[in-house]
């Protein structure tokens, strides 16, 4: 599970350690042409938009007092076409920013699910789904406006910002100097309300995530049937009400905290122009006045100096609560991949995989508890075999299953296919190497075809209905109204616990791996459907490896080796027959069964 974090302190300590200005400019690095050229644009919109103001001074100051209309029509034409200008030039700048804006966001959301993909699943057990949701969809969206109307916003405020204050000093320094002494007082303002609305903003995120996953799992079907069954959903109500009001007083506390030490820039913003004037009044005495036309044009200045100025230190107060999601992507992206591919892996074509299975001196313990779930496990599976895997619960079968698939990695020891350390081979060669069905299939939300072609995208009509004939599922898949072209549903709860597991197991039947490994495949079949299945797996089994991991030990009687584990070591091996006699371990399953 993901550590909560309620500290200030807490929150610095993750952001400093996964986000840094450099990790966060290099998303943009690869749009910095592009970028560049939006700069320019913005730089040059803003110099077209000081234009006005000087037209404007050259109005009061000369064509006006002089009566000159010819003067006065080329100031105010000027004025209109810097305005009319500046306008096209912004909405240039914006179109190219959005493009650019979406396209790193599509790099960062690809980024993110590629790297997830590539996690063990030791990340995935102890992480809740809604969670990773909230942070490729929720955290991600929340950066939209940074990346797309934020960072042209800023930039945008920023050059207008920087080309004022130039033009102010231009106009009068006196009055410049007078003007620019808010600057700092309001710098430091701002970046003490974006620091504490910053942690805020994390907070505020995990209780998104935790009301995500609280929808994902209580509004599936599984979640209903459960809520429905043990009466508890006014119960699954009331705490996501108190989720809801959680995130509700976070929303409230982000958005106002410190609004009272931001209300004194506004204030200072909003009598700056009456001090200007007054400022301007006392100039009127000294050796150097400042003519009228100065102080209109000083004003009219000022007005394009303090929207944008106070748009700077909006967005940058903004900004700082971005960082706050970079915090919580970047800590996924920096999850250590534990299960890598070789630089220049093994690759073995299909038309020469044999099938082979050896594993050697096996060790492996579960890290989040220290548990050891096998230890020093040697076996030997020739090709085309039929081996058995059974033990008691606990015992290590499962755990067995998922080191051949890779999804953990051994800690010690070696598992090889056809005498090529697992570690080696490309998982490209593994997936068509090893097919797997598992005792809880997982079925997409698309029609029948379309799951089973998840398998092999390629396949015929004729193969899907040749794997489904094996898989004992075909006759049920042309019982439906619409047949292969059946909707599954969430979960594929449209269909029961055997047929799913039909299907997955025809599924993985269409790729036609030499090794088939079935963890508990057939528990949820009846004992007809099983006898079935079985005789069709005898046949499809000719040429090909099959490991069953079994509970039930009718399926395995036919096995050319069962192997049995206890407390995640081999306690026994043999046929069927070897292992009843022998008086063990399993001769006592056989007798609870």
């Amino acid at each position: 599970m993901n550590r909560e974090l309620t500290e200030p302190d807490d929150y610095a300590d993750l952001a400093s350690q996964h986000v840094s200005l450099r990790r966060v400019l290099s998303l943009f690095l690869p749009y910095r042409t592009r970028i560049g050229g939006v700069v320019l644009l913005m730089v040059l919109a803003s110099a077209v938009g000081l234009l006005g103001p000087f037209l404007l001074r050259s109005i009061i100051d000369s064509a006006l007092p002089q009566h000159d209309l010819g003067q006065l029509i080329w100031l105010v034409s000027g004025m209109v076409t810097a305005a009319l200008v500046s306008a096209g030039i912004g909405a240039l700048q914006v179109i190219i920013s959005s493009r650019i804006g979406q396209a790193i966001l599509h790099d960062l959301r690809v980024r993110l699910y590629s790297h997830l993909q590539s996690l063990s699943l030791r990340f995935f057990i102890g992480t809740r789904v809604g969670e990773v949701q909230s942070r490729i969809a929720g955290d991600i969206a929340g950066l939209q406006s940074l990346v797309t109307e934020t960072a042209n916003e800023l930039g945008r405020s920023l050059s207008a910002v920087i080309m004022t204050a130039v033009a102010i000093v231009l106009l009068d320094w006196r009055l410049a100097l007078f003007v620019l002494l808010i600057v700092p007082g309001s710098v430091l303002i701002s970046a003490r309300v974006a620091q504490i609305r910053e942690a805020l903003t994390y907070e505020q995120q995990a209780r998104v995530a935790d009301m995500s996953a609280t929808v994902q799992e209580t509004l599936s079907a599984s979640g209903i049937i459960l809520a429905r069954t043990m009466g508890r959903g006014s119960h699954l109500t009331q705490r996501f009400a108190r989720l809801s009001k959680d995130l509700a007083r976070l929303e409230v506390r982000s958005h106002t905290a410190g609004e009272w030490q931001w209300s004194l820039i506004s204030f200072a913003l909003a009598v700056l122009p009456a001090m200007t004037l007054l400022a301007g009044g006392l100039l009127m005495h000294t050796d150097t006045p400042a003519t009228i036309g100065t102080l209109v044009a000083m004003i009219a200045l000022q007005e394009q100096l303090l929207w944008p100025f106070e748009q700077v230190l909006e967005i940058g107060r903004d900004m700082r609560k971005t960082r706050a999601l970079f915090a919580r992507i970047f800590e996924y992206l920096d999850k250590p991949v534990e299960i890598t591919e070789r630089l220049n892996p093994v690759i073995i074509p299909r038309s020469v995989m044999r099938g082979e299975v050896r594993l050697e001196n096996v060790c492996f313990a579960y890290r989040d508890d220290g548990r050891q779930a096998l230890h020093d496990i040697s076996l030997t599976i020739p090709a085309g075999s039929r081996v058995a895997i059974v033990g008691p619960t606990g015992s290590g079968k499962t755990t067995l299953g998922y080191l051949l698939a890779r999804l953990y990695d051994v800690d010690s020891g070696a598992v090889l296919f056809d005498d090529v350390n697992l570690r080696d081979l490309s998982f490209d060669t593994l997936s068509q190497m090893l097919g797997v069905v598992s005792q809880e299939p997982y079925l997409l939300h698309a029609s029948v075809a379309e799951n089973l072609r998840f398998a092999k995208p390629e396949a015929t009509d004729k193969e899907l209905i040749a794997a489904a004939r094996i898989a004992q599922i075909h006759s049920h898949i042309a019982s439906l109204a619409e047949g292969y072209d059946m909707l599954v549903g969430e979960g594929g709860y449209r269909f029961s616990g055997g047929e799913k597991q039909r299907l997955a197991l025809a599924r993985t039947i269409l790729r036609d791996p030499p090794v088939l490994l079935l963890d508990e495949a057939t528990s949820a079949l009846d004992t007809r459907t099983e006898r079935a299945m079985s005789l069709a797996l005898e046949g499809m089994s000719k040429g090909r490896t099959t490991i069953t991991i079994a509970h039930r030990l009718s399926t395995v009687r036919h096995a050319d080796q069962i192997v049995v584990l206890q407390a995640g070591r081999i306690v026994e091996r043999g046929t069927h027959d070897e292992l009843a006699e022998l008086g063990g371990l399993y001769a006592n399953l056989l007798r609870e069964a």
